[in-house]
């Protein structure tokens, strides 16, 4: 709990309370007092300590899975990468580098493998290996790495590897599916299409291509493949980025291949491709991640929009059905077809900064998502900087569950923090906040922060910056008071209160809360924990029906104590 300076009892109140309780006191508060006002002004700016979190070895794509018999977590990422990690915070390299000198896998560059025969080498003269997805097959008793090997922006082949550990090595087993094929290659059989088409080019050329060449608007890039059980013990795997959208195939647990259906183009479902989920015609939307959560009983569908360099908007959305198999719909209650996807999808975090980083965070995306063993949930990404580089980290932040049953993440990186499930008083989550609105916008923009209070009364007010207009905007506020109670608040706080932007209220014995803000209401959490240079902050979370996310840091007084 936060500091409180000597000469303050804080109550114990649960939940916001609109009633009086004395001449100077509000909903048990006496805010009057000196040490009052300087725990809700908290600790100022100038003095706080500024870093970032130093990760260690980049891993780009992380997915994230952990060992259940040592308790590592371990992240597979593109170019085969490979780290692990004791506390989810720092990273030491396992593996790196798409070649044969990696040993990540033991076969894959060999002469029998065909990872590479359909897509080649890439542009640089390389080869691409992307985006793996590591799960235990439980039937086959096997690690099993869903990968992809990529040429082009359309060219790819989705792979299956399997290891007796996690640490691999991996053998090469497969290509499952193949995309970026032409008439010819279809025709001369250098993927296996015609076989889904009863050996008719004709319906290959009607179906899958347009003037002859792969219809990208239409079908999918076979890259960025995650593997999931759901509710009932079937595995799925969905993948997809850019070109016609994400698409869902069921597993066959006993061999680990795809499980390919019978074309209902009713339902969106392709004999070779399988279901189609969200997205199309080329609009950014890539590394989908399903999570089933037993707790919800929703699959929670997430995706990144923009494009991944540290300017290119990249950010991470989501959605959630009830089956796996869709419809996945937003907080709106609407699901992503092929349209302009800007509106679509919780954003659940794009470009940030706060008053204790010492960089602006840029172009999160393309995440994992895990529940650890003591239940807490975590979202896994990569993270970029507006620092002159497309250098990038991995970076874990905790989620939380809302009111509404949508995941919200924690503004900072894990430190170990644990949310009270208990609540927290009214004494703790007032105070001055850094906010930030994610909005929607696909873009480079960086959202400013905005100094808002909240009050004991209820009220989210804005606080005014120029000195000089403060007395006047308090002036302003004590004349047009609601109560009595609104009133005193005003007249007693330090802080160069301004106009009122909204309301919050918190639900007794809970750490959810309700903010409205410009009439827009947020569902979401309070949650006490350092930021990433150290400094003890509350913070809340909460995402809107408007899909967008609102995050707010309050730096607390440090324990003089400690």
């Amino acid at each position: 709990m936060r500091y409180i300076p000597s000469g303050f009892v804080a109550l114990g109140v649960a939940a916001v309370l609109f009633s009086g309780c004395g001449a100077a006191s509000v909903s048990g508060i006496d805010v009057r007092q000196k040490s009052v006002q300087e725990a809700f002004a908290g600790q100022d700016l100038s003095s706080l300590s500024k870093g970032h979190t130093d990760a260690g070895d980049p891993v780009h794509d992380p997915s994230i899975i952990r060992d259940p018999d040592t308790g590592t977590y371990w992240l597979f990422g593109s170019h085969m990468e490979v780290a692990k990690s004791e506390d989810l915070v720092h990273w030491s390299k396992v593996y790196s580098g798409a070649n044969r000198w990696n040993k990540l896998f033991s076969n894959l560059f060999s002469e029998d493998s065909d990872a590479f025969d359909w897509v080649g080498k890439n542009e640089e003269g390389s080869y691409s290996v992307w985006a793996p997805c590591v799960i235990y097959n439980k039937a086959m008793q096997k690690y099993c790495m869903y990968f992809c090997t990529s040429s082009s922006y359309i060219k790819s082949s989705l792979c299956l590897a399997t290891a007796d550990k996690i640490s691999g090595p991996y053998t090469y087993q497969c290509r499952l599916l193949d995309s970026g094929f032409n008439r010819m290659d279809a025709k001369k059989r250098r993927v296996d299409i015609l076989d889904w088409c009863n050996g008719d080019i004709k319906s290959v050329q009607k179906r899958y291509l347009q003037t002859g060449s792969y219809n990208n608007m239409l079908w999918p890039n076979c890259i960025d493949p995650t593997v999931f059980y759901d509710a009932d013990g079937k595995m799925w795997m969905v993948y997809g980025s850019w070109s016609g959208g994400i698409f869902l195939m069921e597993i066959d647990e006993a061999t680990g291949l795809p499980i390919h259906p019978d074309t209902d183009d009713s339902e969106g479902v392709d004999a070779y491709f399988g279901r189609h989920l969200i997205g199309g015609n080329h609009q950014s939307c890539e590394g989908p991640w399903i999570q089933y959560d037993k707790d919800t009983g929703y699959y929670y569908l997430f995706v990144s929009y923009g494009s991944l360099q540290a300017h290119g908007g990249y950010q991470i959305r989501l959605f959630r059905s009830r089956d796996p198999e869709g419809p996945y719909v937003d907080a709106a209650g609407k699901t992503l077809g092929r349209d302009s996807q800007q509106e679509y999808g919780i954003k659940m975090m794009g470009n940030y900064t706060f008053p204790s980083l010492d960089v602006t965070y840029m172009a999160p995306g393309h995440n994992s998502m895990f529940q650890d063993s003591d239940g807490k949930r975590y979202l896994v990404y990569h993270q970029r900087f507006d620092n002159g580089t497309e250098d990038h980290e991995p970076r874990v932040h905790q989620l939380f569950v809302n009111a509404d049953g949508w995941y919200t993440a924690a503004p900072f990186e894990t430190s170990g923090e644990t949310i009270s499930e208990d609540g927290y008083s009214l004494m703790d989550v007032c105070g001055t906040y850094s906010l930030v609105n994610h909005g929607l916008d696909i873009s480079d923009a960086v959202p400013e922060n905005a100094s808002i209070s909240l009050q004991p009364d209820g009220i989210i007010y804005a606080v005014e910056g120029n000195a000089g207009n403060a007395q006047a905007e308090k002036s302003k506020l004590v004349k047009t008071a609601g109560n009595a109670e609104e009133k005193l608040v005003i007249e007693s706080s330090d802080t160069s209160l301004s106009s009122r932007l909204g309301t919050f209220s918190m639900e007794e014995g809970s750490p959810n809360v309700t903010l409205t803000l410009d009439g827009q209401e947020y569902q979401g959490v309070f949650v006490e924990t350092n930021d990433e240079a150290g400094n003890p902050t509350m913070c809340f979370s909460a995402c809107g029906s408007n899909n967008e996310t609102v995050w707010g840091v309050h730096y607390l007084l440090p324990d003089c104590s400690s």
